[in-house]
Order: structure tokens, then sequence, then C-alpha cells
């Protein structure tokens, strides 16, 4: 044995605890079942933290990606050979502008990682610990080695530890070990050497509880951990989003555009016999010069911005390209618990069965029962409601003198409570000899129903009252356990015995929240595991749209195709299995942009699979970690913040590369048909970079802009179609102007080169920079539209600077004349003009592209249809019992019918 004391940390390695007993465990990390008092505990945490070494954001990375493009690096070499040839001032302009245009973007980039970074670190895990004898919530990064903890479904596993005991415990070690299968647990030690495939009397970081429960010792924390010490190698990509699908298919677009460019432009030139270097220059430039360079840093500058405001809304974003996708939800599907109630599950009333209701103290053992039949036991000194589910905790804070009434009442065995049978059960002896021992079974009231022998009609008609005035529902069986099996569950005949019935009442703003979310084009749907009458008294008072409704047996017996037709007219999905919810998803995410709102373990499944996954800070560890976002507080009007954050930086990514590519290839365009007839290059390869690097600094405003209220009414997704016919359409316009200017200095001016270039220099700046003004905004004229301050000051601002700059002797340096005063009275007449033309274009591309997306909205609702008549669904196919509304709204707030002597407080929630 060899306990590894660093600092006086004590460290057990996870695969010698897993060779000892228990006790030799406990003795060698000096610890007892009791566990550590506080003291010793921040003794130990002094010497370090339970928490892995956090991945920096490093400043190094972000710039070296500043210069990952090949065209740029392409360009530094060309530069290069220049600087070698003697052309030392051309080469050093060319690279002192890439350099200020790699620090720009490294600027924003970096912030916005940090921003990112700071944001993850905010989302904490607990897990209960027992400190001096008693249960308690403890903050995982501050568990310590020789901490004795609870694990439960659903949890991930917070540190190496060793099973002081277990009930039916299975655990997901996939992440370390790869194999998919879950792995039985059990307290029993293992030979020594044994591989950490074979460690089964063990947990291990990372890992997550599939099934059951136990109490274990912390071995090791931190990076002492066997996930500590593998963690570089866990790194797995993340699934492509559909914002960064469309980057992709938007660089490609990019990428042809550039290639054709820059190939038509060198040969052009080398026809012309010009110098070989000086036309490499030129089309690299050129390929430069299309490519909107600043993308990720106005992309990334506009996603932290986002991130920070959502933040001090109480959204956590943990991946910041999910913001994207935020905005672009169109369904929603969320839990009811917490997020369309109050979340405060409330303990109501003890229902006895038919038969026992005559009975005095029927609803009393009834709650006995209940306890017994809990995760915690109650029999074990120190056990205590926290870290339970939402309803044991609200049933032993509804009855605390209950658990300790029950010390003499020694559990045989559980079975924990799994999300497939919808049960749990334990079997309890009556003494401690273990005669008399009963089995207990306790859940969702169909199943429990379902294994006894017989139930009246009565109990039936109740529980079906119960489920229409709201209240959540778990029914409690007994019977007596055969003769020579006491501790087995699953044998013996069922009595119920009762139901307990729990209240979270819906929010009072709600149902605001849902319309507002409703004026954004989501459509939220509830999937909840609870009954179909719950889910649709929730809807109709919270005035919800109408829809069918789908409980988890008809999702089973569906098809895709079925379920495909189905799903979309679904208001509410009940009674439904993890694996069903995440079909759902998968299934309207063919059509539509989904995202999953849930915070348990049967939640993860469909997070996973959302194109946004949401959850809360209360939720269990799994739920968090598959989650995108995080709220803390489950609430839909931040989710619609969110949702109005995600399309307002949309729209002010598509507003750069909407400018972006149209005014570059208009520019781009125009200096490949003057190099053709001109007899020297119409710009200089450092004099495009310039202009470039003066175009994009104004563009990284854009992030503060304002949105039009209609742009934020429904979804926007990518259309790389339409970007190139923006493109198509708006850059000749510019090109026009281009030609005009060409012919104004030649012409009219008889300008020489430097003059020329000066002259061009200075109108394309004004024009594609002024056209953010009218691209920014769909209405006409753009006036009724005002842009933000600091983006209106960015683009007058560089329009001034380019328009000084040839008489300064920086103009001068990078080959400027300065330009004649009549030149700017041309360029204003231009410019107006230039800005009509734009507006006249943007009344029939928009007037285009709405025809466009009418038909092909008409066209996907026509074969919706087509496909719900073929499988025999139709819209008006409603369970949704509005009529039942007056009874509901009556009842919505039931008297207590308390138990006699159950001691709880009055008016206790």
């Amino acid at each position: 044995m060899s306990v590894e004391t660093v600092s006086e940390r004590v460290q057990l390695a996870v695969a010698e605890a897993a060779a000892m007993p228990p006790e030799g465990v406990l003795s060698a990390l000096g610890t007892s079942v009791r566990g550590l008092d506080e003291a010793e505990a921040a003794r130990r945490l002094a010497q370090g933290a339970n928490v892995l070494e956090a991945r920096r954001v490093s400043w190094f990375h972000v710039l070296v990606r500043q210069f990952a493009s090949p065209l740029q690096a392409l360009l530094v070499a060309a530069a290069g050979l220049s600087y070698a040839t003697g052309d030392q001032l051309n080469a050093s302009i060319i690279v002192a502008i890439l350099l200020g245009s790699a620090l720009l973007g490294f600027a924003n980039e970096f912030r916005a990682e940090k921003t990112a970074a700071d944001l993850h670190s905010q989302i904490s895990h607990t897990v209960v610990a027992v400190r001096g004898g008693t249960e308690r919530t403890v903050p995982v990064r501050e568990l310590v080695p020789g901490d004795i903890i609870r694990v439960s479904l659903g949890g991930i596993v917070p540190a190496d530890a060793r099973i002081l005991e277990s009930v039916g415990l299975e655990t997901d070690e996939g992440v370390l070990t790869g194999e998919s299968a879950a792995v039985e647990k059990s307290p029993e030690a293992v030979p020594p050497g044994s591989g950490l495939a074979d460690l089964t009397d063990c947990v291990l970081m990372g890992t997550v509880v599939h099934a059951g429960s136990a109490h274990a010792v912390v071995t090791a924390t931190g990076r002492g951990t066997e996930f500590g010490r593998i963690a570089a190698g866990l790194a797995q990509g993340l699934p492509e989003t559909a914002f960064q699908h469309g980057l992709k298919q938007f660089s490609l677009m990019l990428l042809w555009v550039g290639i054709a460019l820059t190939a038509g432009i060198l040969v052009i030139n080398l026809l012309l016999q010009r110098p070989f270097l000086d036309s490499v220059l030129f089309a690299l430039a050129i390929a430069v010069g299309i490519t909107p360079q600043l993308l990720p840093a106005v992309v990334s500058t506009s996603l932290a911005a986002g991130s920070r405001l959502l933040a001090k809304r109480g959204v956590l974003v943990k991946r910041l390209l999910a913001i994207e996708d935020l905005g672009n939800l169109d369904v929603l599907i969320t839990d009811k618990t917490g997020t369309l109630t109050e979340g405060r599950i409330g303990f109501e009333e003890a229902v006895p069965a038919a038969a026992l209701a005559g009975e005095g103290d029927a609803a009393r053992r009834l709650a006995v029962l209940a306890v017994l039949c809990c995760e915690a036991d109650p029999s074990v000194p120190g056990a205590s409601g926290a870290g339970q589910n939402p309803v044991d905790a609200a049933l032993w804070e509804a009855f605390p003198d209950v658990p300790p009434a029950l010390a003499g009442r020694r559990r045989l065995s559980m079975r924990p409570f799994d999300h497939e049978t919808r049960t749990m059960e334990t079997v309890v002896a009556a003494d401690g000899r273990g005669e008399g021992a009963i089995r207990i079974l306790k859940g969702a009231p169909e199943a429990v129903l379902d294994a006894c022998v017989e139930v009246a009609a009565a109990d039936r008609t109740v529980l079906q009252t119960l489920f229409r005035r709201g209240a959540r529902v778990v029914a409690v069986a007994s019977g007596p356990v055969p003769v020579g099996r006491p501790s087995a569950v699953g044998a013996g005949a069922l009595t119920l015995d009762g139901y307990l019935c729990f209240i979270d009442r819906p929010k009072a703003d709600a149902r605001e929240s849902l319309a507002r979310l409703g004026g954004l084009g989501v459509d939220v749907k509830i999937a909840t595991g609870d009954n179909a009458l719950v889910a649709e008294y929730v809807m109709t008072v919270l005035k919800m749209r109408a829809g069918t409704v789908l409980t988890g047996a008809e999702v089973e017996v569906m098809d895709d195709a079925a379920l495909a037709a189905a799903a979309p007219g679904a208001r509410v999905f009940a009674r439904v299995s993890p694996e069903q919810k995440a079909r759902i998803v998968t299934v309207l995410r063919r059509t539509h942009s989904v995202g999953f709102l849930g915070d348990g373990v049967n939640d993860a499944l469909a997070l996973n699979r959302a194109d946004v996954g949401i959850s809360v800070d209360s939720a269990t560890d799994v739920a968090k970690d598959a989650a995108d976002v995080v709220l803390l507080e489950k609430d839909l009007d931040v989710l619609a913040d969110g949702v109005t954050g995600g399309r307002r930086i949309f729209a002010n990514t598509i507003k750069y590369l909407l400018m972006g590519t149209s005014s570059n290839f208009g520019n781009m365009f125009s200096a490949a048909a003057a190099s053709a007839f001109l007899t020297f290059l119409p710009m200089l390869p450092g004099q495009i970079l310039l202009n470039n690097l003066l175009y994009d600094s104004s563009q990284l405003a854009i992030p503060t802009d304002k949105v039009d209220r209609e742009q934020l009414r429904k979804p926007a997704h990518w259309d790389i179609g339409a970007i190139r016919r923006f493109m198509v359409i708006f850059g000749p316009i510019s090109s026009l102007f281009d030609f005009a200017t060409f012919g104004l200095m030649l012409w009219v001016f008889h300008a020489a080169p430097e003059e020329f270039r000066a002259g061009w220099f200075v109108e394309s700046l004004a024009t594609q920079t002024l056209i953010v003004f009218a691209i920014r905004t769909r209405r006409i004229p753009f006036l009724r539209s005002r842009a933000s301050v600091t983006l209106t000051v960015g683009v007058l601002t560089v329009v001034a600077v380019g328009a000084v700059l040839p008489y300064t002797p920086v103009g001068a340096l990078v080959g400027f004349w300065p330009l004649p005063a009549n030149f700017f009275l041309a360029l204003v007449g231009m410019v107006l003009l230039y800005l009509v033309l734009v507006e006249a274009a943007k009344h029939f591309y928009y007037r285009a592209a709405d025809a466009r997306l009418a038909r092909e909205s008409r066209a996907r609702a026509e074969a919706r249809v087509a496909a719900r008549a073929a499988l025999g669904l139709h819209h008006n196919r409603t369970r949704v019992h509005r009529r039942a509304a007056p009874f509901i709204v009556h009842t919505a707030r039931p008297k207590f019918r308390r138990p006699p002597g159950h001691g709880i407080a009055a008016g206790r929630r």
C-alpha cells in the first residue's frame, strides 16, 4: 500500500484502494463512515481543490490563428521575395498592413475567448457529502480525499472513490474505458493489479451513474484521479452547428470566386508582359481583398458581446456559437416543472385508497410507507432529504417527524427508481430479525396500479380528478413478502395504499413569456413525464395554443415517418421516456431548428440531440454537461431574451457578409477589368490591403448596431444562394461607379498613376463603407432605420481618413498624390447616386426574395398536410379539453386535506 502525501495532502491511488477492504481504505485516508469534520476538510482543501487544470486562453494560439490563411501566408512570402529583390518599401508596407489587420483581429478574438472561459467557470456542480455524520450538499470543487459522498442516478461521479455500500449501482465508464455498456458495481474488493475496466468496487471521476446509488469514500481528487491523468486525450470534437456549416459554405463560395479572380488577373497581367513579381503581388492582394479578413473578429466580437449581455440576464453560454443557434430556434421543447410552473414541489395531501379511507390513521400510514420507499434510508443515522429528488425531498420536509420514528425499520433491499418502469421499491423489516417484512412500491400511478392485484373503480376516478386539477400524483402500494424470501424485490402481491399529491402551480408570468416566444416565431411544446391531463391543465391555465397530445405509448408504435408528420402539430408529449424525447427532437430537426430545455438525467440524451441544449444551474450534472446554454433561473422570459440576442447577432453578422462580399467583389472586379486596359496597375498591392484594413476597421462596430424589430420576429437561417445573388446584383453597381471614377480620373483630370490610384482609393473606400447604412436595413429609404452611434462614427471616421490620406506623409509613403478639390464635388454626387441605385436594387431584390420564400413555405405546408392526411392525422384532432377549463379554474387551489398528526406546518408548500 502506498498512500501519497504531498505537502500533507492525502491521495490514495484508486487501483490500490480497489484491492483493499473498505475499512482499510477508511483507515488509510484518516476518515470514517461519519466523514471528515469541517476543520479537517478545510485543511485538506487548502492543499488543492478538486479541479482539473483549467484550459487557459492562450494569447499565442489566438495570435497564430490570425495568420492561418494560406492567402496571407503566400502574400507574406511574396513580400519577402520582393524585399529580397530590392523593393523594400512596398514589401514593408504590405507586411505592416497585414500585421495591423492581424492585431486588430487578435484583440477582438482574444477578448471573446476570455469571455467564454469566464462564463464557463461560473457553471458549478454539487454533491451530497457526509461531514461530521450529517449529509450536506457541497460544491464538487471542495471535495477532498476522505470525504464520504452519495452518488445516485444521473450524477457525474465527482472524484475517484471506493464504494462502501451500494444498491443496484451501475455506471457508464465509456469516457475512460471506451466501453458502451454500463458496469455493475459493488463493495467487494477486486484482486490486486486489476485493470481500470475491472475496478468494480470503485467509481471514477467523470463517469455517469446509470442506475442505483451508493455511498463511497473519496480516494483522489483533481489531477490525482484517473480522469485527470488522461484528460488531455479525452477532447472530443463537438458536432458542427448550423452556423458553422453556413460559415463553411460561405468560405467555400469565396474561395472559388477568389481563385477565379486571382487566376484571371494573373493571366491578364502576364499576357501584358508586366513584371512577374508585381503581377503575383497584385493578384494575391486582390484575393486577400475579396476575403472578409475580419470575419472571425466580427463574429467573435458579436458573440462575446452577446454572451456578456445574456450573462447579465442570467444566461451562461458554454459554447459561444450556441448564441447563433439560439437565435435560429423555431421550435422549443421544454419540460413543465420550473419552466411553466413555479418549480417548487410542495406536498398537498395524502389520499388513502377507497378501501382504507375509513381508517383513522390511513393517511399517516401512507406517509410512512412513502418515506420508507425513498432513496435515503430513514433508518440510517444522519439521513436527510438533501440530494433526493424534489418529490421525496418535499415528502421528508412535509413529514419531519416520520424519519426519526422509523429507526427500527431496517431496509432489507431496494430497487432504485428508473425511467423505464417509472417506479422504485423497497423491502423493509418490521423489526431487527427481518420478520414481518413488507414490500413497498412507489412511483407513477399508472405503473403502480398495473402492479396491483385489484384496483377499485373509485380509486381510478379519484386519480383522474387529481390529474385534472394539476396535481402531481405519486402512488404507493404494499404487500407481504413471501415466506423465505425476506429480501426479494418484485415478489409478492401488492395492494394500493393510496396517492400522495404534490402541487407545482403555473407561473404567474409564464403566459406573457409564452406570448413573447410566440411573437418571435418560436413554437413551444411540452415534453413531460407527467400524466397528459396534468399537462393539459397547465396548457389551459396558460392559454397555450391548442394542439394534439401524444403519449409515450403512442410515440412508441409510430415509425419515424408517422412521428415526423404528427410531431409538428403536437403541443404536449406526455409520459415519454428519455429515448422517446431524443427521437422526437431528432425527427423535428429535419424541418426545424430545435431547442430542448431540461434539467434531469432523463433529458440528457435529448439535450445532446437538439440544435441547442438548454439546462439550468440546479440541474443534474449530466444535464448541465450535455447543455450548450445554462440558465441561472428557469425562466422562459430570459430564454426569449436569448433568442432575441441570438437573432440580433446573426443579423449583424449577415450585414457584414452582405456588404463585404458585394462591395469587395465589385471593387476587385473593377481592379481586374482595369488591369486589362490600363498601362499601369490600378492600385498597388499595399494600397489594396490598406483599403481593406480601413474598411474592415469601420465594420468592427457592426456588433453594436441596432436591428429592426421586424428582423427579430422570426428566425433567420443561412442562405448561401441569397448571399451569392446579393453579391452578383450589388457588386456590379459598385463597379459602375468605379468605372465612372476611372473615366473621371483619366479623361477629366488626366491623372498620373499616383493620382489615379489616390482617386480610386478614396472613392472605393467611401462607397463600400457608406453602403452599410443602406444594407443594414430592409426599410426604404434607409433613413427610417437609425444606426448605432458607434457604427455611424466609425464609418464616417474611416471615410474622412481616406479623404485626407493623400495629403499626408503616410499617403505619400504608400504612393498617393494629392487630389484636386473638384474631385470631391464629383465624389459627393457619385456617392448620393450610388446610394439611390442601391435602394432601388434593394427594393426589387427583397421583393423577389419574399416571393421565393412564400412559395417555399407554401410547398412545405402542402407537403406536411399531405403527409398527415396519408397517415390519417388532422389538424383538428386534439385532446386538449378546453371545455374542462371552468372546472379547472374552480379547483386550481384545492384545500388541504391534512392527515391527522403528521405535523405539517400550516401553509407550507
